[in-house]
């Protein structure tokens, strides 16, 4: 059986000297930390892992279960049904906690692992945003539709120029609002029925963010390569 690895771990080649010190003075300046914390604390995840260790779960099946319950959640919204949708989307995404974490604590982590949850987390993510917009459509919204295409938009963006910094071997989890925020928020929302809010807010800080994301990751990158150049050029 295959092995896993969370999200996040992506695996990269230390810099030289120059490099780490031009990344290290530039991450300080540019330095935004999300809005929530990144992972549960450990006394939280430790238990529950253990018994789903001891059930025989493993990451794989967590992660496919975390994405299948946010299709269950959108088709809910499709339906109307925003009370159990958000209900579904705060528990299934919740999983996503637990996937990363089981993985390490079993010795089961793996670079297919790593790539298979964060497919599925961005798949979870446009799933339910596309029920709120086929929902908002059938009801005549077109402004709710358009901001979940926006919405749509930005989330992958914040993930894309994440996923592109780190294949450039420059590690990146600064962002104002991430993966975290974007399912609290969206979860809430639709328990609550503030839709159209939380379109505005997803819209508009997702798209901010992978600004954000880029302008940080341009900056890391221009000063290794300055000083890679410089180091060079002192051999």
């Amino acid at each position: 059986m295959a092995t896993w690895m969370a999200a996040g771990a992506t695996p990269w080649v230390p810099p030289n000297d120059a490099q780490s010190h031009a990344q290290s003075d530039t991450r300080n300046e540019a330095r935004v930390t999300s809005l929530l914390p990144r992972r549960a604390p450990t006394a939280v995840l430790d238990p529950i892992v253990r018994v789903l260790a001891s059930v025989g779960v493993t990451p794989f099946w967590l992660t496919t279960v975390g994405f299948l319950g946010n299709v269950l959640a959108a088709w809910f919204v499709v339906q109307g049904w925003l009370l159990p949708a958000g209900l579904a989307v705060l528990f299934f995404s919740g999983l996503d906690m637990l996937d990363g974490h089981l993985a390490r604590s079993t010795g089961t982590a793996s670079r297919f692992g790593a790539l298979y949850d964060s497919t599925l987390d961005r798949l979870s993510e446009a799933a339910v945003l596309f029920g709120i917009l086929w929902y908002s459509l059938d009801l005549g919204h077109r402004e709710e539709a358009l901001l979940a295409f926006l919405a749509v938009v930005g989330s992958l963006m914040v993930s894309y120029v994440r996923a592109r910094s780190e294949g450039l071997q420059m590690p990146l989890k600064d962002g104002l609002f991430t993966r975290s925020e974007r399912v609290v928020l969206t979860g809430v929302a639709l328990l609550f029925g503030w839709v159209r809010l939380a379109l505005w807010v997803l819209a508009v800080l997702t798209l901010l963010t992978a600004a954000q994301r880029t302008w940080i990751a341009s900056r890391l990158l221009i000063e290794a390569d300055r000083g890679a150049g410089e180091d060079g050029g002192a051999l």
